[in-house]
């Protein structure tokens, strides 16, 4: 049975078509929102990590019947390859990422996390991160990712959206160039 499900979807009011037995991910999926994966099917692997009204949640097995006229935000209202959210600068920068599957659902959870708790340890980090795996990495390059993106959230931090170091008041460390030299 086909029902229709009413939502804000990245800041814009959605209207889709949706089987009651569909999981939010299919609705996303079917949709054109690609970014959230589909991994287990069972809410344990973190892959399929979205935010609905404002918490972090395993779309995969969120039933669609439970977000009609909920807020929901995908990997892909966090920025644009030319301006990336902090959290996505940082994960670049610290070379967080190797085949980038799980990616989206650790970003997004990890922007949610440092919302709520804008200076985390190390150990707070971790536990945040607990229901999204990664097959690829040892973690750690992931928790300096979000310590840093933690710094960037603050403000204190300036960021190069290429990737590179980004350039402060400090004279130039004698390459020859002349930036910030008086």
């Amino acid at each position: 049975m086909t029902v229709e499900i009413d939502l804000t979807l990245n800041g814009e009011e959605r209207t889709f078509e949706a089987e009651r037995s569909d999981s939010l991910l299919d609705v996303l999926r079917k949709n054109g929102y690609t970014g959230a994966k589909r991994g287990c099917d069972t809410g344990n692997c973190g892959f399929c990590t979205v935010t609905v009204d404002g918490e972090s949640t395993m779309s995969c097995i969120e039933p669609v019947a439970t977000i009609d006229g909920a807020t929901v935000e995908t990997i892909e209202s966090l920025g644009t390859q030319d301006d990336l959210h902090p959290v996505q600068s940082a994960f670049v920068d610290n070379a967080a990422l190797q085949c980038g599957f799980c990616i989206p659902g650790m970003i997004m959870r990890s922007r949610n996390f440092l919302e709520e708790n804008p200076d985390p340890d190390r150990e707070e980090i971790r536990a945040a991160l607990s229901d999204n795996l990664c097959r690829c990495t040892g973690y750690e390059k992931i928790l300096d990712a979000v310590e840093d993106a933690a710094e960037r959230m603050d403000g204190d931090t300036a960021v190069a959206a290429d990737g590179g170091q980004p350039i402060d008041d400090a004279p130039c460390s004698g390459c020859g160039c002349e930036v910030n030299d008086e």
